[in-house]
């Protein structure tokens, strides 16, 4: 975060905070700088999480297919489940 001037966000902070005590679970927050596909699968193994929540943009078809899906990549060659929640 000092390496590329990032300061968190403390509404962000606490948001995740307060649902992980709630939700007994914990929750990981790191920034990689990248292609999020790659960096998501690195985040797997280096941290290491035993799960991983993504969301989805819901782009269509045609520009999944131009673009690329982060979440599908992520689904495929993740080394932990990963669980994609849609966007409505």
């Amino acid at each position: 975060m000092k390496k590329y001037g990032v300061k968190p966000d403390p509404e962000t902070l606490d948001i995740a905070n307060t649902a992980a005590k709630q939700k007994e679970v914990m929750v990981v927050m790191k920034i990689y700088w990248g292609d999020p596909r790659e960096k998501l699968c690195e985040a797997i193994d280096s941290i290491p999480l035993s799960c991983m929540v993504v969301g989805n943009r819901g782009l269509g078809t045609l520009k999944r297919a131009i673009m690329g899906s982060v979440s599908n990549y992520v689904v495929n060659n993740g080394s932990c489940p990963v669980t994609v929640v849609k966007h409505h």
